[in-house]
């Protein structure tokens, strides 16, 4: 075996281990975490018979969403990889051009706060909610083609709802917007 072909099996190995852990790494974080071009990660990833990016994210979409009963599907901004009713749920935004401002490749707010707020009321385990109550916090800007990552928490019931916290973070993990909101459940 030749010296490049026992690289290439360890890097395989360490690849199916890191997706095993992390399912939504994207081909660039990836290329990032094995310091090789993200040509050599596809093809990797060819050769091993593990799907894109996209199409891993839609699997773990598509069991997670089917639990929610506040929304429907199409009307929640991301996708949700996880989901504990009443308890925390995770979803994933592919930011795409039309989101950004015309001058620039920043994200407009309203798709920030959108991917929160829907990720919030989807945790309710009611038919409907409304939010109350936002208290929300950007922290820095999101670029147009950043995956961004919601991550929200029941932290308590009260007499009027829900309170339930949600933080926005990049790939690399770093909080870009946080959020308090209460919620007022409707039958």
């Amino acid at each position: 075996m030749s010296r490049t072909d026992a690289l290439r099996k360890e890097r395989s190995e360490k690849l199916i281990q890191y997706l095993k852990e992390n399912p939504l790494a994207t081909d660039k974080m990836l290329s990032e975490k094995f310091n090789v071009s993200i040509n050599t990660i596809r093809l990797d990833r060819a050769r091993l018979g593990i799907k894109e990016f996209k199409e891993r994210l839609k699997d773990k979409a598509n069991n997670a969403s089917a639990e929610v009963t506040t929304l429907n599907e199409s009307e929640i901004v991301g996708d949700i990889i996880h989901f504990e009713p009443g308890v925390k749920a995770k979803s994933v935004l592919q930011t795409k051009g039309y989101m950004g401002f015309k001058n620039s490749s920043v994200i407009k707010g309203q798709y920030i706060y959108s991917l929160a707020e829907t990720l919030a009321i989807s945790l309710i385990p009611m038919k409907m909610a409304l939010v109350g109550v936002a208290n929300i916090k950007y922290f820095s800007k999101i670029i147009v083609g950043d995956v961004i990552y919601a991550e929200a928490e029941v932290k308590r019931k009260i007499d009027t709802g829900y309170i339930v916290w949600v933080r926005i973070l990049d790939e690399k993990e770093n909080i870009k917007f946080k959020g308090k909101f209460i919620l007022k459940g409707i039958n």
